[in-house]
């Protein structure tokens, strides 16, 4: 079983930056086992794939709202997994969610559909 938790939201004003953490707790295992993703989702929409990244953190891909803002990494050392948010919009607010993929993958994917861990979420507020 894998838990996640989400940290480091908040309110930041456009064109400011915030960091996110997903701390990953799995007995006997790490973060390097599986692929991983951040999702957002608004009041209304459906989950969006934001950003993902592979089992060993070399491959990644992005939404093209967020292309060249935003950066996902893993943090081997800490377990975790992050996302670098710069130039921050008011279209960025949103709840953030990490999710964590089970078994092999060969790419990482935005696909809502193939993580089956997810986090609680954390709150971005982006004002204008």
């Amino acid at each position: 079983q894998v838990q996640l938790a989400e940290s480091g939201g908040g309110s930041v004003q456009a064109g400011g930056s915030l960091r996110l953490a997903c701390a990953v707790s799995e007995y006997n295992s790490d973060v390097s086992r599986h692929c991983m993703a951040w999702f957002r989702q608004t009041p209304g929409k459906e989950r969006e794939g934001v950003a993902a990244i592979d089992k060993l953190g070399d491959r990644t891909t992005y939404a093209d709202s967020v292309e060249g803002r935003f950066t996902i990494s893993k943090d081997n050392a800490k377990n975790s997994l992050n996302l670098q948010m710069n130039s921050l919009m008011p279209e960025d607010s949103a709840i953030y969610y990490c999710a964590a993929r089970e078994g092999g993958c060969f790419a990482p994917t935005r696909e809502v559909s193939v993580y089956k861990y997810w986090g609680q979420g954390t709150q971005v507020t982006v004002s204008s």
